[in-house]
């Protein structure tokens, strides 16, 4: 029986343990290493340069210790900067994280979406990249949220945020105009933001599609390792934190949930 591969995953913070999720539905039997940089959190508005060297520096120290089959870089900020730089340092193959533009412009009927993502997510010349190849006819609002991803690693700890803090953070994804052009496709590009989507959907200014992007990248993994052949479930995930810290109690109860 082959070995089980070894996926690392790696975040910010807990927010990519929603592609995580996803990720071990399409491969059960592997064995997964969680990294969250916390001790860097929140990644939105550092300086470029520093980051990029942090990220290239937390994710190769972490390569060196578990020797992964596959790095899954759960972070749209951090895909955004520094995946080049991170396929150029290391061998192993990367997949990284981007806002789903393509997606949500050939599923919009209004042909209005948002962006919803960290201000430095949405600022980025990769992000426009994208919306200048995929958009198309697309009317796109970037929105940037500097606290969103705080109020989801509140929301995981059992501390949540306000429906008032929420609600103002999302408002600018919905605009103003006539209902035939309102927005009807809001891209979560933080994987932060889907452990708020209910809180999203219940304060939503009317019914739209939240598109995550955690399955199109559980597809990916599953792809890249189609050749190691399925075993049996794989052993507990482990779940690492930069800081060195042991999660408080409800933080701990809900990673349990995850299976950690």
């Amino acid at each position: 029986m082959s070995e089980a591969a070894t996926v690392l995953i790696f975040d910010s913070g807990v927010g990519g343990l929603t592609v995580f999720r996803e990720v071990v539905r399409a491969r059960p039997d592997a064995r997964y290493i969680y990294v969250a940089d916390d001790a860097g959190f929140p990644y939105g508005n550092q300086p470029e340069a520093a980051l990029i060297a942090r990220i290239v520096d937390v994710v190769g120290k972490a390569i060196a210790e578990h020797k992964p089959d596959l790095v899954v870089i759960a972070c749209n900020t951090a895909s955004t900067l520094a995946l080049a730089q991170l396929r150029a340092a290391y061998t192993v193959p990367f997949v990284g994280t981007v806002p789903a533009i393509k997606p949500a412009c050939a599923q919009s009927k209004s042909k209005r979406i948002a962006v919803l993502g960290t201000q430095s997510t949405v600022s980025r010349e990769y992000t426009r990249a994208l919306i200048r190849e995929f958009a198309g006819d697309c009317d796109v609002v970037l929105v940037g949220s500097p606290k969103l991803a705080t109020y989801a690693e509140m929301e995981l700890a059992g501390t949540p945020a306000s429906d008032a803090d929420i609600k103002s953070e999302i408002a600018p994804c919905f605009g103003e105009g006539p209902p035939e052009h309102y927005t009807d496709t809001i891209v979560l590009a933080c994987t932060h933001y889907p452990l708020l989507l209910d809180r999203f959907r219940a304060l939503q200014a009317w019914p739209v599609d939240w598109l995550d992007p955690a399955p199109a990248i559980a597809r990916r993994v599953a792809d890249l390792l189609r050749e190691r052949p399925p075993g049996p479930v794989g052993e507990r995930p482990r779940i690492f934190f930069t800081s060195g810290r042991a999660p408080a109690p409800h933080l701990a109860g809900a990673l349990a949930q995850y299976g950690f």
